[in-house]
């Protein structure tokens, strides 16, 4: 499964995703935490601001699988983990979409870099 068109457009112009890994249980949304995203390749990623001491990476690490929300969207996403051969062109998409903000700092510091995930669509559950 993949974004469409119409969808990427919309959540790469957004910045209002809410991410919520499963508990441990794997059936109860976690807490919606905001958090910025950037689109690569019409891909989906996102970073933690405090890295790998983060909770809810944690529970995306862990988890794998959960819901975000953004813009106007409600979807059920699989948690993949980034390597670092893709993470010069996310922070390129960080730099463009937050060029004014103090906090870009962090969200491209080898703290944020290595807590980065792609966010990809999964069947909703019945």
């Amino acid at each position: 499964m993949e974004f469409s068109k119409e969808e990427i457009l919309k959540i790469k112009k957004a910045d209002d995703l809410h991410v919520s890994p499963f508990r441990e249980d794997g059936k109860t949304y976690g807490t919606p935490t905001w958090i910025w995203s950037v689109v690569v390749d019409n891909e989906l990623y996102v970073r933690a601001y405090h890295g790998k001491a983060s909770r809810w990476y944690n529970a995306a690490i862990q988890q794998k699988a959960g819901r975000i929300q953004v813009a106007g969207l409600i979807k059920e996403v699989s948690f993949e983990p980034v390597g670092d051969a893709l993470n010069d062109r996310i922070d390129e998409a960080y730099q463009t979409k937050y060029k004014s903000s103090p906090y870009l700092g962090s969200m491209i510091s080898s703290r944020a870099r290595s807590a980065t995930i792609k966010i990809v669509l999964r069947e909703a559950r019945s």
